[in-house]
């Protein structure tokens, strides 16, 4: 969406557990795509562009700083 292959975009992954890479990656972009891209084809640039592993995962969106423990007090953001 930010890159401005679609204007709104579902992405769903599958793991199994041991298994480090998912099974399988799903795009639905509810046709909002511009360009000459389609949904197939951005899943393909998410496979190429993107490591989907968990750890790679936590470690790029920084999941496992401190400031995450704060903001989850009482399983609920915003609170303090």
């Amino acid at each position: 969406v930010k890159s401005g292959l679609c204007k709104r975009a579902l992405v769903q992954l599958s793991y199994a557990i041991g298994v480090a890479k998912p099974l399988s990656l799903f795009v639905e972009t509810y046709g909002t795509e511009q360009g000459t891209l389609d949904a197939d084809d951005i899943t393909n640039v998410i496979k190429i562009a993107f490591d989907c592993r968990p750890g790679a995962i936590a470690q790029s969106l920084a999941l496992r700083e401190p400031k995450y423990q704060e903001t989850a007090a009482y399983c609920h953001f915003g609170r303090e």
